[in-house]
This record gives C-alpha cells, structure tokens and sequence, in this order.
C-alpha cells in the first residue's frame, strides 16, 4: 500500500512540474532547439499583422539602404552627409514620426535586403524598372534622370558606334548596365552591346576608370555625371557627349509595404507646397 502511495504521489508531483515548466516561455525551444528568448522579448519580424510601418514604429527606426551617390547621398566638403534623397528622407521621415537610419548597402542586393529586412527601404535614386516594381513596393516617379555617355573631353565621339569593340564600364545592376547587356525584359542598345563591357561596384568607380583611360567610356546617370564631372569638380576632363533613355526615380518599399502609399500622400504635399520644387533647385534636379 505505501508503495502505490509513494508512486502516487510522484505521478502528481512529476504532473505538476512538467506543467510549471511548459507554462514558462522562457524555458522553451523553437524547432531549431535554440531557446525561446521569453515573453519580454522582440516578436520575430515576420509576424507584422498591423502591416509595414507598424513593424517600423515598432523598431523605434526605419532602416534606409544607400550607396555613395551624389547629388542623392553623399558627404560634403564639410563633412554634412547630405543631398536630395537624404534631405528628402529626413522630411518625410520626420513627418511620418520616424528616425531614419542610413546604411551603406550593396547595390546588387537591394531586393533581398529588404526582403530579409535588414533594411526598410532604398532610398537612392532608384530608377523604376517593371522587374524592380515585380519584386519591391515603389512609390510614384518623383525625379526625372536619364543614362549619359561620358568620355574624356575632346574624345572622338560620333554616336555609340563609336564604342564598339572598346572598353565600356557602368555600375553592376544599374539602368546603365541595361544599356550594355540588357535583361529578361529589356534589350541592351544595339552598338554598346558590342562593346567590351566591364561591371564596377559604383558609379564614382567608372568614373576613375574613364579618367585614368582605362575605359573608352562609362554609361551612367545624367543626374550623377552632371554633379561629378566638368569644370570645378574632380573629374574637369569628363564631358557628357550623348543622353539616352529617359527615366524616373522612386523610392522602393517591400512588396506590399503600406508605407509606400503613405509616402506618395507626402511627396503629393511637399510638391504642393513647394518643398521638393526648392529642393530640387538647389541640387539642380529635375522633378518627375
């Protein structure tokens, strides 16, 4: 009889502490056998039931993805890291409740960093492309841009079968590249298709390789060249000598992000006002 008691006893005992046990979540496993963080902890950012920019308010911060690209983002003579996009950024944000972050961010990559999360938005003078609009949220055309041949001033240029057979350079993954290599959608122009093309992880990089005359050429961003080359700058030996395809920039979101109609509601405001006119004039820009 004691023995049954005894087993009793800790069948209830074993019963009551598996239950104290499950009932705290801290103690618990994810299926990965990692253990739960408990229940102070930041919900997993996968889980947004209240959409985009309630995951941001959340973080305290939205996270903006750029590269070194003037007159868009970029650090002054003074040190002030500044420009159109980043000023830009700073008023929407600041009318949004929202603390921007600004991080350097691979340009080949943009579309799984924000997938990922890792940033919230690109905001760089992204131009808008159909394939772009398939994979990310962008907003409406805020500025107009077009790609530009640059050369060295007085080289012999007659057209872009001048370029055929010498050495080309744009930005990997840019509106420039597509000119010389096309995509799925889109068919590169027909004589820079012959050239021989080298890929640079920035437009700034094609620049140095024009210059030092290692690249006949380099296909870029009109908005880019005429801030960086010519007379006053540090590349007085380039000169634009052709003007291409004209096209737009937005500001790119995650797919279904909220946030992206909610900019195009402000950037409507600040046009209204006259805000993104003064802004535009001063970088000597020229809005969509």
């Amino acid at each position: 009889m004691k023995k049954l008691l005894a087993l009793a006893l800790a069948l209830v005992l074993a019963f009551t502490l598996a239950a104290c046990k499950s009932a705290d979540p801290s103690d618990s496993a994810d299926p990965n056998g990692e253990a739960n963080p408990g229940a102070n902890a930041t919900p997993s950012t996968d889980a947004a039931p209240d959409g985009d920019f309630a995951y941001i308010q959340g973080k305290g911060k939205i996270i903006v993805g750029y590269t070194v690209y003037a007159p868009m983002n970029y650090t002054d003579d003074d040190g002030n890291f500044t420009g159109f996009d980043t000023e830009l950024t700073n008023i929407v944000c600041e009318k949004l409740g929202l603390t921007p972050d600004f991080v350097v961010i691979n340009w080949t990559t943009k579309e799984i960093e924000l997938a990922a999360k890792t940033i919230d938005v690109v905001w760089n003078g992204l131009t808008i492309t159909e394939s772009r609009k398939q994979e990310m949220e962008i907003t409406k055309p805020y500025l107009r841009n077009a790609q530009v041949v640059v050369m060295k001033t007085g080289a012999d240029y007659s057209g872009t079968a001048s370029l055929i057979g010498k050495t080309v350079v744009a930005e990997i993954g840019s509106a420039g590249e597509l000119q010389l290599i096309g995509d799925d959608e889109n068919e590169p122009e027909a004589n820079l298709a012959q050239s021989n093309y080298v890929g640079m992880e920035l437009q700034t990089a094609c620049l140095m390789e024009v210059a030092a005359g290692t690249a006949a050429a380099a296909v870029l961003d009109l908005t880019l060249a005429r801030a960086m080359i010519g007379e006053g700058t540090d590349y007085a030996n380039l000169e634009i000598v052709d003007e291409m395809a004209e096209e737009f920039y937005g500001i790119a979101f995650r797919k279904g992000s909220d946030l992206c109609e909610m900019v195009n509601k402000l950037l409507d405001e600040l046009l209204a006002d006259g805000t993104l006119t003064a802004l535009a004039e001063k970088y000597q820009l020229v809005l969509a």
